[in-house]
């Protein structure tokens, strides 16, 4: 290698450092200096956490009927007729089952709150179209899979209200590590 060549290599290093020594200057703190600053409405955007007692819950309602047709819409190509499975997780059955060799872990068998299921479906669901469905969507979907797992009645609304107070069948066999502290949210 010429002593050229060295000198160009030695400049492009010395370079390189600088680049990844100015996210440290700028900011104070070493980072990849990758992507962007998020903003506080992109991060409301994604701060939906919903507790099990049914602390930020948003407006809205929807029964089973109505979710019926949302779920045949937007969730039966992944999740089968009524929930039955295929080619994702079934959604339905499977009570009685979780002290068995071949458990069967449902929204009805397993989950232990029925906020969580609202949740999960408006912050993950559909798949590949994530919170695009509305709070009545979402409300709906969740009494639809209620219903058929025998939870609620074909005419129950949920909305915040109601939902908080469905009593999942599995949700006494939870171990709570970390009991939620009084007042806390």
């Amino acid at each position: 290698m010429s002593t050229r060549d060295l000198a160009c290599v030695a400049l492009s290093l010395v370079i390189a450092g600088c680049a990844g020594t100015a996210a440290v200057v700028k900011t104070g703190v070493e980072t990849p200096n990758l992507g962007q600053a998020v903003t506080a409405a992109e991060i409301a955007g994604w701060d939906i956490s919903i507790a099990p007692d049914g602390a930020g819950l948003p407006a809205g309602r929807g029964t089973s009927a109505q979710g019926a047709t949302v779920y045949e819409a937007k969730c039966q190509s992944c999740h089968g007729a009524k929930g039955a499975g295929q080619p994702n997780d079934r959604l339905v059955g499977g009570q009685g089952t979780l002290a068995s060799k071949a458990p069967v872990r449902t929204v009805g068998s397993y989950w232990p709150y029925a906020t969580t299921v609202f949740d999960y479906v408006r912050r993950a669901m559909p798949y590949a179209q994530s919170q695009s469905l509305t709070n009545d969507e979402v409300y709906a979907l969740t009494a639809y899979l209620l219903h058929l797992n025998g939870i609620i009645a074909d005419t129950d609304e949920m909305n915040a209200q109601t939902l908080p107070k469905v009593k999942m069948p599995n949700r006494d066999n939870f171990i709570v590590v970390y009991p939620a502290k009084p007042g806390a949210r």
